[in-house]
């Protein structure tokens, strides 16, 4: 007994029950699945709703845990496994957000997969045992759970990409996307591979310190890291890295191509930051310029390929793009320690945010999705206005969001990258990113123009389900809500990277931005 619980004890119990919770519920709705007749199937999507709650349930409990220990002055534990998991607050605040989008995802998907008559209880496991390779990318320490973690959401996601099996944009998008995600993981495989042979160890933080030493450094540890990066890039589709994201979002089912787009990318940005800085952080002066160059085509590719877009899908797969050069450019103001914690947080707030519009606007789209109409079409989406003015309004905002525009909550993922730059000095990439918003501004409200001054090609009703009307409420809530009063989500953010509760509040970070925003106008004209 004493032997086992050297491998597995009460503490390693407690910080992996989130992901003991989603697999057991995975496992359950397949096993119910088979019981249910054709019209109680979407009883899946209540079954797996539940999941999501136990597993939030459980990372509150170990938030709770932590909580009290510093109250009574112990030192959290946050290592599990002998090393290899950590439930710090950054992993904790990924799992809040991976659990959030795939609750909004099932109550857009319960009604959209019976019109598409696909209503199976594999469509719902698969979106749980996803956000449990989720969680191993944002708690893993180790490089095999890393890869582990990173596999199970990649082979869930390309089941559901495909899952529309009579589509053949659906099967075409799963088999590219399946062909180029295996080589890329083939490609950031091999350069794990080659951090292991430097160091002698797949722990992060004996990585670290190996590259800290200066021995290992030269030409192998270079590969390694442009290897590593290039399998990173992959993941967040970021340019020249993302021929797979315009087909993969087009293709999938419209409820997956949201929950691809902000649950996928938030784990993919939580392994490459525990890589990059825990891992990869020695190699920073290294790995930067390649940050800076990958930043700048992405946002380039991105924005101008989303201006001459006519289908909605492929529109905000380059919007999302572009959505990820403007977070690389917070790697490159930060680091994960004061003074330079702003990039980075900024990084954390823009995915916070990203998550809620951008559900937000594919629940829309997935609204329009009725009888013969699929609804992922400029044209579709044509005189919105005068068939389901709500649903328009709800878009504009979430557009807006997109943009920027303040007081929407995009506005604030925005702010704390640009602040970063130019508390660097990075005046160039700053004014180049703010050049590029405005790009930005002009497609989405191309979408918007579409809907409120252009007319109806169809006179088909759109009727919104209960869930899909909470999943929009929820959106519209966040999105909004996150804009008018951002401090506790900022205070979440600095939580998540010990920061002090008492440091940059919102209103105190707009002060004190306020000559950094004056340099930044000067530097324009």
């Amino acid at each position: 007994m004493n032997n086992w619980s050297q491998f597995f004890n009460g503490n390693d119990y407690m910080l992996s029950l989130p992901v003991i919770m989603l697999s057991l519920f995975g496992i359950g709705v397949l096993l119910v699945d088979l019981l249910l007749p054709d019209e109680w199937k979407v009883v899946n999507a209540w079954t797996a709703f539940a999941g999501l709650v136990f597993s939030a349930a459980a990372v509150f409990k170990i938030q709770i845990t932590y909580s009290n220990w510093e109250v009574h002055g112990q030192v959290p534990n946050y290592l599990g496994f002998a090393g290899s998991w950590i439930v710090d607050p950054f992993a904790i605040f990924f799992f809040y957000l991976f659990l959030s989008a795939a609750a909004i995802t099932i109550l857009v998907s319960a009604r959209y997969m019976t019109i598409e008559a696909e209503q199976h209880g594999e469509f719902y496991a698969l979106i749980l045992f996803s956000v449990a390779g989720m969680m191993c990318m944002a708690a893993g320490y180790d490089l095999v759970i890393l890869f582990i973690g990173l596999e199970l959401m990649a082979i869930s996601t390309y089941v559901l990409v495909g899952f529309l099996r009579r589509d053949r944009r659906s099967n075409e998008a799963a088999l590219k996307y399946l062909l180029l995600g295996a080589f890329s993981s083939g490609i950031f495989a091999y350069g794990l591979s080659l951090f292991y042979g430097l160091s002698g160890s797949t722990n992060l933080s004996q990585i670290s310190m190996m590259l800290g030493m200066g021995h290992s450094v030269g030409p192998i540890a270079m590969l390694a890291m442009v290897t590593t990066s290039a399998g990173l890039f992959f993941k967040i589709a970021a340019v020249p890295f993302h021929q797979w994201a315009p087909d993969a979002y087009e293709g999938a089912p419209t409820s997956i191509t949201g929950f691809m787009s902000v649950a996928g990318k938030s784990a993919a940005w939580a392994l490459l930051l525990r890589i990059f800085l825990w891992g990869m952080g020695p190699l920073r002066p290294m790995y930067l310029p390649l940050v800076v160059f990958v930043a700048v085509a992405t946002m380039t590719g991105g924005n101008l390929a989303a201006l001459t877009q006519t289908n909605l899908k492929r529109l905000f797969a380059y919007s999302s793009i572009a959505h990820v050069g403007y977070m690389l450019l917070g790697l490159v103001a930060g680091t994960q320690q004061a003074p330079n914690f702003d990039g980075i947080k900024g990084i954390l707030i823009y995915l916070l945010v990203y998550t809620f519009m951008n559900l937000g606007v594919f629940a829309v789209i997935t609204s329009l999705r009725r009888r013969d109409i699929i609804g992922d079409e400029l044209d579709d989406i044509s005189g919105l206005f005068f068939k389901a003015p709500t649903e328009a309004v709800l878009m504009l905002l979430f557009l807006l969001s997109l943009a920027g525009i303040p007081p929407l909550a995009g506005f604030y993922g925005k702010y704390f990258i640009f602040l970063s730059l130019i508390e660097t000095g990075h005046y160039t990439l700053a004014g180049i990113a703010v050049l590029y918003v405005a790009v930005s501004v002009y497609y989405y409200l191309k979408v918007a123009n579409a809907m409120f001054m252009r007319p109806a090609l169809d006179s088909e009703p759109v009727h919104i389900s209960p869930a899909m009307s909470l999943a929009l409420a929820i959106t519209t809530i966040a999105t909004v809500g996150i804009g008018l009063y951002p401090d506790p989500f900022i205070r979440f953010a600095n939580w998540s990277l010990g920061v002090p509760a008492s440091q940059h509040s919102g209103m105190a970070m707009i002060q004190q931005a306020a000559p950094y925003v004056a340099s930044l106008g000067h530097l324009l004209h």
